[in-house]
């Protein structure tokens, strides 16, 4: 691996301007494919196959065509003014012109009058009435909602108080834009901080931002065809931008420690991507596994959201493996500092803070392995009170019109109105389909905890009934999801009795669905991930214990990291600070996609580091010495890679969307347990304690498995003390250009 990486390093550097021009091409040809594709328009109805309430929300699109229908819709909220009733005359005429004003227009399939649907709160304060489109919201014109919102104005002009919900003048959140132009600068400082030269911290920036473009535009290109959208791309755009970052970081510094070890530009540029880029390969590689597994979920929207941003990681590997050794060809004394490019003595500092830090956990391992055991187990324990779920109109701030809309309908029709669970009945196998439904409807009304039930209505065959009820407490209350399973099990009883099935759908069962089908899977997920990264660190160590110790090391950062999503997000601590003005339930899928890119993230840190301390102990260092030259040589650079990471999606805690704001927020802290307490003091003090033995492997094992020399081995003959490699089988050295 690292000699035929090392040839790829050469030969990119020679021939910088064909390989540049072919990462042009490439981002033209996909640039012109964007523009020119068809709007991408996720047609996919299917939230999670498989789970009942998909089942029921699949039959209903069958035997009710049209129901299903995704068309954007309006729920107009009207509340009368204190002491009145909206069915004043005055104010019953408000809302009647609103409707009928709606209905007239060309994108509206229809528009349903509150005092002919009875949708009026028993204590007259509150009505609302539901506007139904043609289109999807994202399809709406600004011509269409500006004739929404003016009949709104007009009933508001008369002295009511007029709220909306619904989706059709909900604001589309923006993927993109300001999150990754924090990222970029906070980045862009670091880089400066780390290298102290313009062109060092340029570089690898330059090439982050072509890899996200390249990504992105492909991402659009194939959106029509694939179902992908903007939304399916931000983590792509996420990931790209900090692996990206963190690829070439790591290449290029390896660039200017061979040049300031004495190696000629060319050769240095061979080196650096024959062991930085091993490294890259296989920490790539962990996270594209990492995010490629999300696919076995079997939930359609993480599938896509993963292979997106797996695709980045590809991208942003062939980069760094390519253009950044063409881009160094074109400037190659540009990212060295200015001391070598003066020709100031090339000699590599012994000591530096690195592998200060590094003596100073070997002197003491047990109380560092057990200081952060203990710290990040204590923030793993809130954890345990976990709570999933599909955060709302609820969870938005008390600002928006939709929240305040949820809010008038919960006050004026019960906490449940906003979450009503749809019960679809099959009545083929029915002797009397009606007195079937009769009963069902009368059984589901009967439970404890259904304030109220619809009267059902039967598709045209005859064969299937539609009905609503509607729980006594919230779409995210616990007492609701056993509402939800307690219906479910009257469901055996029920079918022996009038020879009829049910299922139940709609949002808050969907949710509910969803997240036990997420936490059945979290398990298996793990396995997979686990262990296929195991297998693949196995090889690149060529160790049973260090690939252990990088598991065990994982799964305390992303506890204690999904510890602090709930404490923040769902406990509320500090979640003023991060603009969350209402905690709730964690996202369904907000824990499955933690585990699985914080596992991609970790590894990447254990290749890049531990990496560095297998090639000195190749290279003939004891193990406690091993431990302290990879520090020397990589702790820096690696603190670098982490703080870049943080401050990319710390950019997106100001997102506007919950999911998006809630996955910058972990990924970070994540990032900053993993990189900062575990590879930074866990992993020396385990190494520490286990001495040579975390570098065994049985000879059986050993002839079995592949060399793929990470390390570089098959590229030096020796190791010589401040003057670097010698290199074996190398091409005669040129000058600086060639």
């Amino acid at each position: 691996m690292a000699t035929l990486l090392y040839r790829l390093g050469r030969g990119a550097f020679r021939r910088r301007w064909l390989v540049t021009l072919l990462w042009a091409v490439i981002l033209g040809a996909v640039g012109l494919g964007a523009a020119t594709a068809p709007a991408a328009s996720d047609s996919s109805t299917s939230v999670m196959p498989g789970i009942e309430a998909q089942k029921a929300f699949d039959l209903i699109g069958e035997r009710f065509p049209g129901s299903a229908a995704n068309g954007a819709n309006a729920q107009i909220v009207f509340i009368a003014p204190d002491g009145e009733k909206v069915t004043a005359a005055g104010n019953r005429a408000a809302v009647d012109a609103l409707v009928k004003q709606a209905a007239g227009e060309t994108e509206v399939s229809s528009a349903v009058n509150p005092f002919t649907a009875g949708a009026v709160s028993k204590d007259g304060s509150t009505a609302y009435a539901t506007v139904n489109f043609k289109v999807k919201a994202a399809d709406l014109t600004d011509a269409d909602k500006a004739a929404l919102e003016k009949a709104i104005d007009k009933a508001r002009a008369s002295g009511l108080t007029v709220e909306v919900g619904g989706t059709a003048l909900a604001e589309q959140p923006a993927a993109g834009g300001s999150a990754e132009a924090i990222g970029i600068v906070l980045a862009a400082v670091v880089l400066l901080i780390t290298f102290g030269s313009l062109a060092a911290a340029g570089l690898p920036l330059l090439t982050a931002i072509v890899g996200v473009a390249v990504s992105m535009a492909s991402i659009m290109a194939l959106g029509s065809a694939l179902g992908l959208s903007m939304t399916t791309g931000t983590l792509a755009t996420m990931l790209g931008l900090a692996v990206g970052i963190d690829y070439a970081l790591f290449v290029v510094s390896r660039y200017r420690e061979e040049r300031a070890a004495g190696h000629h530009a060319r050769e240095a540029a061979g080196l650096a991507v024959g062991t930085a880029g091993s490294a890259v390969v296989f920490a790539g590689l962990t996270v594209i596994i990492a995010l490629g597994g999300l696919s076995v979920v079997g939930v359609p929207l993480l599938t896509k959201m993963g292979l997106c941003a797996a695709g980045a990681v590809v991208v942003g590997v062939l980069i760094a493996l390519t253009l950044v050794p063409a881009l160094l060809g074109m400037w190659p004394d540009a990212v060295l500092s200015r001391r070598v490019r003066k020709g100031g003595s090339a000699a590599q500092r012994s000591d530096n803070a690195g592998s200060r830090w590094a003596r100073f956990v070997l002197r003491r391992p047990v109380a560092v392995l057990l200081a952060c055991v203990a710290g990040l187990g204590a923030l793993a324990l809130p954890a345990t009170h976990l709570e999933m779920g599909m955060p709302g109109a609820e969870s938005q701030p008390v600002s928006s019109t939709e929240r305040r809309a949820y809010d008038a309908l919960a006050d004026g029709f019960g906490a449940g109105f906003n979450g009503p669970l749809t019960i679809v009945a099959d009545v083929r196998s029915a002797d009397d389909p009606k007195a079937a439904v009769k009963e069902i409807t009368k059984e589901i009304g009967a439970t404890r905890g259904v304030v109220s039930v619809s009267a059902a209505r039967f598709n045209q065959a005859g064969d299937t009934a539609l009905f609503s009820a509607v729980p006594a407490t919230g779409p995210n209350d616990e007492k609701t999801k056993d509402l939800v399973q307690t219906i479910r099990a009257e469901r055996a009883d029920l079918e022996k009795k009038t020879g009829a099935s049910y299922e139940v759908t709609g949002s808050t069962a969907m949710n509910i669905d969803v997240a036990q089908a997420l936490r059945d899977a979290l398990v298996p997920y793990l396995a997979v991930i686990v262990g296929l990264a195991l297998v693949l660190l196995l090889v690149v160590f060529r160790s049973v214990l260090v690939p252990v110790k990088a598991a065990f090391g994982f799964l305390l950062s992303v506890l204690a990291a999904l510890g602090s999503v709930v404490a923040v997000f769902q406990w509320g601590w500090g979640a003023g600070l991060l603009g969350v003005e209402q905690p709730g339930p964690i996202m369904s899928l907000m824990p499955i996609f933690l585990v699985g890119i914080v596992f991609g993230l970790a590894m990447d840190y254990e290749v890049f580091l531990v990496a560095r301390m297998r090639e000195a102990y190749v290279h003939g260092d004891r193990a406690p010495q091993a431990v302290v030259t990879g520090f020397r040589h990589s702790a820096r650079v690696v603190v670098a890679a982490a703080v870049i990471m943080m401050a990319v999606f710390s950019g997106f805690i100001g997102a506007g969307e919950s999911m998006i704001k809630t996955i910058g927020f972990g990924l970070a802290v994540a990032v900053l347990f993993d990189a900062f307490v575990v590879r930074m003091a866990l992993v020396p003090a385990v190494l520490a304690l286990i001495g040579d033995k975390a570098w065994w492997l049985p000879r059986w094992l050993d002839r079995l498995l592949p060399d793929v020399d990470v390390e570089g081995a098959g590229l030096t003959a020796q190791s010589t003390p401040g003057t670097g490699l010698t290199v074996v089988e190398s091409a005669p050295q040129e000058p600086a250009r060639t």
